[in-house]
């Protein structure tokens, strides 16, 4: 299968280019509890031929950093794990855009918020704890949405951020970093950039890359769609594969056109 036109721009100067990636839903398939979640099997060393081939290859997740490294791990320098949007790096003490003393600054008080909601959440709802931040889930319990959204509300009046997610609410730091931060900064010397994501946190840096564009580089917005993507996703999206397998054979396309 030839590779679609849209990312030929990478394939003529790898070395130029950028290539982003989200996690879930993009290297590893949606399940019921976020600690299963598992990249699919040759993830890892198609990340180490894209790493040996293109300028910036990263994997932005909201993941914390630690599990991107645990489960991506052995990818080598040439693979940047940034997690928790862009407030975590592993390698560093913080995100590529990220004072690390700021940062600090928030992990008690998003704390404080998480040891709150465990107290107060319905029986179904879960409580994922992140390093500066937590996330509400309510996949297990769709009744309790409402609680959820009602949690968060009440959280975002004190300057926390809220990240939407496939049934799930994400509450962060007020730190002015997302997805799309991560993609202008590591992005800014390239010629050319794609990124692949499948959730609403994957339209900032699609957005991102419309700045890059802007200045003069080619770029390629991929959506990794299932039966449960936001259509505001796939409607951003520049090319569609369906699921983590579409966008696995089309890494490896993309990598086989480089050899």
């Amino acid at each position: 299968m030839s590779l679609p036109p849209i990312l030929e721009p990478l394939r003529r100067s790898p070395e130029a280019a950028a290539v982003f990636l989200d996690f879930d839903g993009t290297l590893a398939p949606i399940v019921e509890h976020p600690d299963l979640a598992r990249p699919l099997a040759g993830v890892p060393e198609l990340l180490v031929e894209l790493g040996a081939r293109f300028g910036v290859v990263a994997v932005v997740s909201g993941r914390p950093a630690g599990f991107l490294a645990e489960h991506l791990g052995g990818v080598g320098d040439g693979v940047r794990l940034v997690g928790l949007y862009g407030l975590e790096e592993v390698g560093r003490p913080a995100g590529p855009t990220v004072d690390a003393a700021v940062l600090a600054r928030w992990r008690p008080v998003m704390a404080g918020l998480a040891a709150s909601a465990e107290q107060e959440a319905p029986r179904g709802v879960l409580v994922e704890r992140k390093d500066v931040g937590f996330t509400l889930h309510f996949r297990a319990a769709p009744e309790h949405e409402g609680w959820v959204r009602r949690f968060v509300a009440r959280a975002g009046q004190d300057g926390i951020l809220v990240q939407e997610g496939r049934m799930a609410l994400e509450l962060r730091p007020g730190i002015a970093t997302d997805k799309g931060t991560v993609v202008r900064t590591l992005g800014a010397q390239c010629a050319a950039a794609c990124c692949f994501g499948d959730d609403l946190g994957d339209l900032a840096a699609f957005a991102a890359l419309g700045d890059l564009a802007a200045g003069g580089a080619a770029v390629a917005r991929v959506a990794v769609r299932d039966a449960e993507s936001p259509p505001a996703v796939t409607e951003a999206a520049d090319l569609v594969v369906e699921g983590p397998a579409g966008a696995l054979e089309l890494l490896r396309q993309l990598v086989a056109a480089t050899r």
